[in-house]
């Protein structure tokens, strides 16, 4: 929004009034007069007859802004700049639906996944059945958003048909045609054929799938940037394993057409090249540079790019890896390519697959970068933690230091499909190391600019996590709690590893009364059914004794874990019960005063076939006597006597000794009788003591 003031000065009496009017700069020359208070009039006058002494009148120019062009998204980013976030509020994308809002990192995923397939289906529709969608009016017309058109318009055999074909990315349709032209003696140009290879070699003569419509798209309308190539590795070389895409097949389209071509250029060996890399046949790349140089022809930068990736894949021993990426690059240089960004982090990323050598020559790489005036990439800086602290005694935080303090100064943008695996490479590094400061100095860094954009939603929860993770590990329990609050939902879903440590970090720093807020975050996020939580979760809630207001409240969520493990509805299938958990809910009960729900949970040790131990039944015992139920601890002393332990004779003189007891209630216990012999006493205690 372009801004200027046009600026009157009117002189009456001797002062000035300056007055301002909103509208466009005009083409003006304007001066200010004004005269001095102290000095007397003596040669001008004024409109009002009062005369000004010119000696003593001072000109100054007034200089006017030139107009300001302002940014279209000015006043969003004005609007933008006054909203604080709200750490409640879901992701951006699931704005939408909130009846569908994801309650956990799965069902996140799922969702954006959901929401990618219905677009592909929608493309799909649109392909396949394009006799259903002729009608394109709109108002207003805006030929952007129209649909494009997926049908041939070309009919007949002929190359301009062929080559309509080809910009469809009709894989199958392509090769027919282009071999009917041979058949019909029709020969086709060097162009159309190279634009050919290039379909198939991207394709690996498979035909265009959803997943890969973004990349062939960028493949072939912007081939000199080729950032498609750059992200195949990623896929098929992490690990060193093969692909589940299709592999270059021996004598496939590509290969026979560029056989039978009369003519071949650069660009046919280039392409076949870095296709051939691209679906694994690094030999044969290899051998196919070779043909290339023999031709006398020169390699362009991409090339030089995907061979020097293919690098690690060629050779056996780490230095003879390097030194066939200095053979590339030598080449390089004595056939005047420039090298790029994207030359420099396939040297990187190849140099992470030579050991100790990579480590060694990294640091050369990157200041032969700077010497070049090739600022790194997030994608460089990446490759580098991988080497430094990937499969090695993580100790020396000084590299990572250094690369985040040169993180941390920039706003960075997209430039390599690896730089979206920094940020929670470089998390992983800060957890590996143990380092708080460094992940605070990293989040700092994500904050900076438009980093976080290189987060999608997978990276954004996996990097949150990790963080929490070391904030519990690392933290006081206040910053951790605060981190929690403003991290659940908006930030990350947490997952179960997250809620163990946090239930760590709560206990180590004895504060156990958050327990039943963070059993509500776990129902929350469908985690109810975990066995691993609902043990940790039982043992630190029946651990120690608490406040009667904290035991009523770790009792709910006794109440809670055990409708889990009995389900009302037949469609859903019980938790099997184990013996310490069945104890843990007994406790639990007991202290809370629940006497007749705590023997119910102790009729379930027969039917599961196990045994209580002494802490469960003492604290049974114990609730008895607090709430005056004699009757439930007689019920005790027969389980006890029933599963034949040594404590039933323990626990039949407390309740005599601590009970008031009716004459009846006196029969009734001295009517118990304990069978075991003393060798199957020792025995069911240790199998209580294992319990």
């Amino acid at each position: 929004m372009a801004k200027s003031y046009l600026i009157s000065l009117q002189v009456f009496s001797g002062a000035a009034r300056i007055v301002q009017c909103h509208g466009k700069v005009q083409s003006c020359d304007c001066t200010l007069t004004a005269s001095s208070s102290g000095s007397r009039s003596s040669s001008s006058s004024t409109a009002l007859g009062k005369t000004v002494d010119n000696a003593q009148v001072t000109q100054e120019e007034i200089v006017l802004p030139r107009r300001k062009t302002w940014d279209k998204l000015a006043v969003l980013q004005t609007l933008a700049s006054t909203v604080n976030k709200d750490p409640t509020a879901a992701h951006y994308m699931f704005q939408d639906d909130p009846f569908l809002m994801p309650r956990n990192a799965a069902n996140s995923r799922l969702y954006s996944l959901s929401k990618e397939s219905g677009r592909n289906a929608a493309k799909y529709i649109i392909k396949n059945f394009p006799q259903y969608f002729d009608k394109t009016f709109a108002e207003p017309n805006i030929p952007c958003l129209m649909p494009e058109s997926l049908t041939p318009q070309t009919e007949g055999v002929s190359e301009e048909a062929l080559r309509e074909r080809i910009h469809l990315r009709m894989v199958k349709e392509s090769v027919d045609m282009f071999d009917q032209l041979l058949q019909g003696g029709t020969p086709v140009s060097l162009e159309t054929t190279n634009s050919l290879l290039d379909l198939l070699c991207f394709y690996g003569d498979g035909e265009p799938t959803p997943e890969n419509e973004q990349e062939e798209k960028e493949d072939l309308e912007e081939p000199e940037v080729n950032a498609s190539e750059q992200k195949a590795p990623k896929r098929q070389f992490e690990r060193g394993s093969q692909s589940s895409g299709p592999r270059w097949r021996e004598n496939n389209h590509a290969e026979r057409i560029f056989k039978i071509m009369p003519e071949r250029n650069a660009h046919s060996y280039c392409t076949m090249i870095r296709g051939m890399v691209k679906h694994g046949a690094y030999s044969k790349a290899y051998d196919m540079y070779i043909d290339l140089l023999n031709e006398r022809h020169k390699a362009d930068v991409h090339t030089f790019n995907a061979l020097i990736r293919a690098a690690p894949y060629l050779k056996e021993r780490f230095t003879e890896r390097w030194e066939l990426a200095k053979d590339f690059l030598t080449h390089m240089a004595q056939q005047k390519v420039q090298p790029t960004l994207l030359t420099f982090n396939s040297v990187l990323k190849s140099l992470r697959r030579c050991g100790g050598v990579g480590r060694t020559m990294s640091l050369l790489v990157l200041k032969e970068m700077e010497a070049l005036d090739i600022e790194p990439s997030l994608a460089s800086y990446g490759h580098l933690l991988s080497m430094y602290y990937k499969g090695v005694d993580a100790q020396s935080s000084d590299i990572i230091s250094e690369v985040l303090d040169e993180v941390e100064k920039r706003s960075f943008t997209a430039q390599d499909p690896d730089d979206a695996s920094f940020f929670t490479t470089a998390m992983q590094v800060c957890c590996d190391l143990k380092d708080i400061k460094l992940a605070y100095q990293l989040n700092k860094a994500l904050e900076k600019g438009d980093n976080w954009k290189f987060l999608d939603v997978n990276q954004l929860n996996s990097y949150w996590s990790k963080f929490f993770s070391l904030l519990c590990m690392m933290e006081q329990i206040e910053v951790v709690l605060k981190w929690y609050r403003e991290m659940s939902s908006s930030l990350f879903y947490p997952g179960p590893k997250n809620i163990l440590d946090l239930l760590q970090a709560l206990d180590a720093a004895n504060q156990l009364e958050v327990i039943p807020s963070v059993w509500e975050d776990v129902k929350q996020l469908g985690f109810s059914r975990r066995r691993d939580l609902l043990e940790e979760f039982l043992s630190l809630m029946s651990r120690d004794q608490h406040p009667s207001e904290i035991q009523l409240a770790f009792a709910k969520c006794a109440e809670e874990i055990k409708a889990v493990h009995e389900p009302a509805g037949p469609a859903q299938v019980p938790l099997e019960w184990t013996g310490s958990a069945l104890g843990h809910v007994v406790v639990l009960f007991s202290r809370a005063g629940r006497i007749q729900d705590a023997w119910n949970m102790m009729e379930h040790f027969q039917k599961i076939n196990r045994i209580p131990t002494d802490k469960v039944m003492d604290e049974f015992l114990n609730c008895a006597k607090q709430t005056n139920c004699p009757d439930e601890a007689i019920k005790m002393v027969k389980l006890a006597a029933s599963l034949g332990l040594l404590s039933s004779q323990r626990l039949k003189s407390r309740t005599e000794e601590e009970f008031e007891l009716s004459e009846t209630q006196k029969k009734a216990l001295e009517s118990i009788k304990w069978d075991g012999d003393s060798s199957d006493s020792d025995s069911d205690s240790s199998d209580s003591d294992r319990e």
